[in-house]
């Protein structure tokens, strides 16, 4: 344990060369969205290079005593995980946020605390995403797959493709039909807050104070042995816990969190699908990331209904800047078509991921989405730009649609193959 170091020192000892802009998670619960639907929302912001992908993995069987390999290090697999669709980095095991097959959502932000981070590698806040995922059948479940995992393992190692160090700890946002879970951590400590209705949001820094729902059975005694509190007043973890002279963007983050949690309190009570894509849009609250070496390179929406009959459906974009990138349903089916075309080409030990010392090269992760996307936008930005209107009216037609398909007003079909035509519709406009 130990207090943080102040300033840049605190920076240079936490293995930033700079710290990152921020992320945002949200969520929305009856009575704030307008269905009697669950409504959860992220975006990825991360280098302004790097390629998010979108991966879709079967439930699997795994022999017992099997080992996983993570990012960094391997842990023991499970037998049986389920199947999980990730938006992730693609030089990474983990994912940025995702869904499985049981209705869980979770998305992960970086966050800087009085514990130090950890210079080692460990499991990456991303990995713990996916773990979370795999392992669960609920927002409750999972946090206790990432907690134990975390007490495990611990967290740290390099978060982002190039040699420069650069880590961090993690807050996640664990959803599902029925609740969503906030689990803020620093190192191995962590507390959780649970909602159960209305609407909320994270970023970049820790959010609960006193509204403490569950927590490491140490946190408040190395709070009080370190210094950090009195063990006798109002125990605020985020007070607690904040670094006392936070990055500048950590602070810059306090912001967003407003502006987020201002433009769901816009919407309280007729939170939609659409209504949660267009709060990702917003550039004008710094949500849809667009600066310096950061930018918003991938996003997510779900649909969680609270009646079990209905399918969850989930919105991924596979692209940068979801001001100029089109959500794309999916929903899980035995019989979904792989989408190849949103996967990242594979490097096996030759990738400067797996490589000691890592990241010492660069190679090509781009997708055939995401060149198409970027020639389209970038080669003739006029015509790129007539060809997104043109997706953004398909996009529309396809919300209203699986909109009136939840409620009941048109009949459900097979919807497995949906992101598949998605994604290839989207590339032959582009081409």
């Amino acid at each position: 344990m130990g207090s943080a170091p102040a300033g840049s020192d605190f920076l240079q000892k936490a293995g930033m060369a700079e710290p990152p802009m921020s992320c945002d998670c949200f969520v929305s619960l009856p009575p704030g969205s307008r269905d009697d639907h669950v409504i959860f929302g992220k975006n990825s912001d991360r280098p302004r290079d790097e390629v998010q992908e979108v991966a879709h993995f079967p439930a699997a069987s795994h022999p017992p005593g099997s080992m996983l390999e993570c990012t960094y290090i391997q842990i023991p697999q499970v037998e049986q995980t389920h199947a999980v669709i990730l938006s992730k980095p693609a030089w990474m095991w983990g994912a940025e946020m995702g869904a499985n097959d049981q209705g869980v959502c979770v998305g992960n932000e970086a966050v800087w605390t009085r514990e130090p981070v950890d210079p080692g590698e460990a499991l990456l806040g991303m990995d713990l995403v996916r773990l979370g995922l795999e392992r669960s059948d609920s927002a409750w479940v999972a946090l206790t797959v990432i907690t134990g995992l975390l007490e495990q393992y611990g967290q740290g190692g390099p978060c982002r493709e190039d040699p420069e160090p650069f880590s961090y700890h993690n807050t996640f946002l664990l959803v599902d039909r029925k609740e969503a879970w906030v689990l803020e951590t620093a190192g191995k400590l962590w507390v959780a807050q649970r909602v159960t209705e209305g609407v909320k949001n994270i970023s970049n820094q820790l959010t609960i104070g006193a509204e403490v729902s569950a927590e490491h059975p140490e946190l408040r005694s190395v709070a009080k042995a370190e210094g950090w509190w009195d063990g006798e007043g109002e125990f605020n973890f985020s007070q607690v816990f904040s670094p006392e002279n936070p990055p500048a963007r950590m602070e810059l983050a306090k912001q967003r969190y407003k502006g987020g949690t201002e433009l769901l309190r816009q919407h309280d009570g007729s939170v939609t699908a659409e209504v949660m894509i267009s709060i990702l849009r917003d550039k004008p609250s710094g949500i849809c990331m667009d600066s310096g070496g950061f930018c918003t390179t991938g996003s997510m929406v779900s649909i969680l209904p609270r009646d079990t009959t209905l399918p969850c459906v989930y919105f991924f974009t596979a692209t940068p800047d979801p001001s100029r990138s089109v959500f794309k349903p999916f929903v899980f089916s035995d019989s979904a078509t792989p989408v190849m075309r949103v996967v990242s080409p594979q490097f096996g030990q030759d990738d400067p991921a797996r490589q000691q010392p890592r990241f010492q090269s660069r190679v090509d992760r781009r997708h055939d989405l995401y060149k198409a996307h970027q020639m389209a936008l970038n080669t003739n930005p006029d015509e790129g730009l007539a060809i997104y209107e043109i997706l953004m009216d398909l996009e529309s037609q396809c919300l209203s649609e699986i909109s009136a398909m939840l409620n009941g007003e048109i009949p459900g079909e097979d919807l497995g193959d949906l992101f598949f035509d998605c994604v290839d519709a989207e590339i032959k406009f582009y081409q």
